[in-house]
């Protein structure tokens, strides 16, 4: 699903390579994360949309079945009984694309995060 004849610039142009329906649900799990992290900083790490704070913070992507969220290893085993009905590896979740986005967990995974960076100042 991905467009891959050009590299995004920044989370707007990645946003912008999927279709409508996939759009909505990226521009809503950005807004998630940018209130959950209002003093992070937007960029494209790894070909994907990344939020940065003291470091890599979060990344996102959308695939053809899958909205994939990156929170790191820390992430995940910190929530790992709340993302029990998920798919997860060692540092990424997975969202199915044809499902609602659990936003309140996400937003807890990410202030997890933000915290998380900040002790390593």
């Amino acid at each position: 699903m991905k467009n891959s004849s050009s590299n995004p610039t920044d989370i707007d142009d990645y946003i912008a390579t999927f279709p409508d329906e996939v759009q909505v649900i990226l521009k809503k799990l950005r807004q998630t994360i940018r209130q959950a992290a209002p003093d992070a900083t937007e960029k494209i790490s790894y070909q994907m949309p990344t939020f940065y704070l003291n470091g890599n913070l979060v990344h996102f992507a959308a695939y053809k079945k899958h909205i994939g969220f990156y929170p790191a290893p820390s992430g995940i085993v910190a929530f790992q009984d709340e993302l029990m009905k998920y798919k997860t590896s060692k540092g990424a979740i997975q969202f199915p694309i044809d499902a609602a986005i659990p936003h309140a967990l996400v937003k807890k995974i990410v202030q997890f995060r933000v915290k998380e960076n900040l002790v390593k100042r």
